[in-house]
Order: structure tokens, then C-alpha cells, then sequence
């Protein structure tokens, strides 16, 4: 099948205009060779009339999509993935930045490996280090233990070392379970055979729900490291609550377990939901309270 674009950049912003400039136009800086659209869905940030001021002056050239709501991410990526008319759908985080011409080589990775639906590059912090990008694939123990908080104390536990791939090789082009979603490139006519995102993911875990999907029908899902990119982590949602994350982060875990682990694993998780929710509120009184009394120690 013959596509009028080599590739569709899909990018959902949520408060973090500066960012998103940032990484639009590292696109354009270091982007050559590849007849490329970018796609822009702003979900109802706070200054989305500043943003939209930003979008029409700096990148006519770019689809932009204001939402008057927050659809949450999976939708948003969903309402420009059937919009865009490339070989290859890339969604990119607004809080990420390109590298030299790492487009072009995720591009020419996927056309020599046609059996590969979905691929990941090397994603570095600001500071040049790498950033842990690869994991297998969710199973109850492990996940028990981060809605616990247990994974900050107990790292070196064969569960959470195998599910946060501890020991693998970022310098190798190897098969994977999943990558992550703040570079994650899909083959065009694997989308159609496998849909778009599952929109009941609000945030989180939508991307491990696809890569399950796709490896199910067959697809296989592969990180490639010659191509690079910077990510600030997490930048949207430094701002948010830490009650209000875990409520998101456990909302998507159960509907992953609903959807592809046995029943009794998701009444399990459903068992440690609240449980999860009390530990986060009492771990962001405790944070608060110490920064209460540090402020009152620094006035004196």
C-alpha cells in the first residue's frame, strides 16, 4: 500500500506550553529526509488561549486540536492516530526533544523489519544518562508491590528486578514486551488490524495494553537505540497530587488485569486498591507536614 507520508507525529499536550515548543521544534530542526505531518491535541490546558496564540504563529504548518475538556491521554492520541496519513504513527510526549535525524532511522528500522509493529528508541534524561524505557509485562506480585510502595524499599526482589528489566541491555537492538509511550511508533497497517488505544485508559498503562494486543496477534515489539531522544520526565504531572496519580495509575492497572490476566488476579488487585489510596494520602501528609515544618525552621 502506497502512503502519501512516511510518517505521523502525534503529540497530546496538558500544560506544558514551553515544553511542547521545545519539542516541536527539535522535530523540525532535526528532522530531514522524511516527508513527515505533525499533530497537536491540547486536552483543555489551563493556557490553552496562549498555546493556540503559539500554535498559529510559530508552527502553522502543524494540526492542531484544542479540546474544550480533558479527554484524557489514550482518547486524545486516538482522536489524531485516525487522522494522520503516514506509513508510521509516532506518539512523542510534548516534555520530549529529537536528536540529529533519529526519525529517519526509527523509520528506515521499521521498513527493514516488517514483522515489527511497534518500536522504541534510547530515551535520555537531560543530563545525557539513560533513561529506563523497557519493561516486561505486568503480573500480579510485582504490581502488589508497587501499589504498596513496597518497590522503593525491596529493588533487588526477582519479581520487581524482572518486571523493571533491571539488567537489560540498552546498547542492543533486541525484542522486547513493551516500550514506552513517550516514543512509541506504530506500523500504519498494524493499526488497522489492531484498532487504536483503548480509550478507557485515562492515563497510563494504555500503551502496555496495546503492545499485549499487538504481541497477541503476532506482532512483535522491538527497542532500537541508534535512534535517541531527551526526555524531562514527567513534567505535566509534577503538578498533580499524589492521590489523585495513584487513583489514575490503579484505575488503569485493574482494567489491564480485567482485560488480560485471570479473574481472580484483578479481584486481587481491586482487594489492594484502597489500601494503595491510604498509603499514598498518608505518604503526601507526611511529604507536606516536613515541608511545613522545613519552612518554619528557614524562617526562623
Amino acid at each position: 500500500m502506497k502512503y502519501d507520508l512516511n510518517l505521523s507525529i502525534v503529540i497530546v499536550n496538558w500544560n506544558v506550553k514551553d515544553l511542547l515548543e521545545q519539542c516541536l521544534t527539535s522535530i523540525f530542526d532535526h528532522t530531514t529526509d522524511l516527508n513527515f505531518e505533525v499533530i497537536v491535541v491540547d486536552n483543555a490546558s489551563p493556557d490553552q488561549a496562549d498555546l493556540t496564540g503559539m500554535m498559529k504563529q510559530q508552527f502553522p504548518e502543524v494540526k492542531y486540536i484544542p479540546n474544550n475538556k480533558n479527554l484524557g491521554f489514550a482518547r486524545a492520541n486516538n482522536q489524531a492516530i485516525v487522522l494522520g496519513q503516514g506509513e508510521f504513527v509516532l506518539l512523542m510526549n510534548p516534555d520530549t526533544e529529537l536528536r540529529e535525524n533519529s526519525l529517519l532511522r526509527m523509520v528506515n528500522f521499521m521498513r527493514q523489519n516488517e514483522e515489527v509493529g511497534i518500536s522504541g528508541c534510547k530515551i535520555l534524561n537531560t543530563d545525557h544518562t539513560v533513561q529506563p524505557s523497557i519493561r516486561k509485562f505486568p503480573n500480579l506480585f510485582s504490581q502488589i508491590l508497587i501499589m504498596l510502595k513496597l518497590h522503593h524499599f525491596f529493588v533487588n526482589i526477582s519479581a520487581l528486578r524482572n518486571y523493571f528489566q533491571k539488567d537489560f541491555d540498552y546498547n542492543l537492538s533486541q525484542a522486547v514486551d513493551q516500550v514506552r509511550g513517550a516514543f512509541f511508533m506504530m506500523r500504519k497497517t498494524m493499526i488497522d488490524k489492531v484498532g487504536v488505544l483503548d480509550d478507557k485508559y485515562w492515563i497510563w498503562f494504555e500503551e502496555v495494553d496495546y503492545c499485549k494486543r499487538a504481541k497477541d496477534v503476532s506482532w512483535e515489539v522491538w527497542y532500537f537505540p541508534t535512534a535517541e531522544v531527551f526526555h524531562h520526565w514527567g513534567q505535566s504531572f509534577q503538578k498533580q497530587e499524589r492521590w489523585k496519580k495513584q487513583f489514575w495509575f490503579n484505575n488503569s492497572l485493574l482494567r489491564y488485569f480485567f482485560k488480560h490476566q485471570p479473574f481472580w488476579q484483578s479481584l486481587l488487585i481491586l482487594l489492594f486498591y484502597p489500601v494503595s489510596l491510604l498509603i499514598t494520602l498518608l505518604l503526601q501528609l507526611l511529604i507536606q507536614n516536613k515541608k511545613l515544618a522545613k519552612q518554619k525552621v528557614e524562617k526562623g
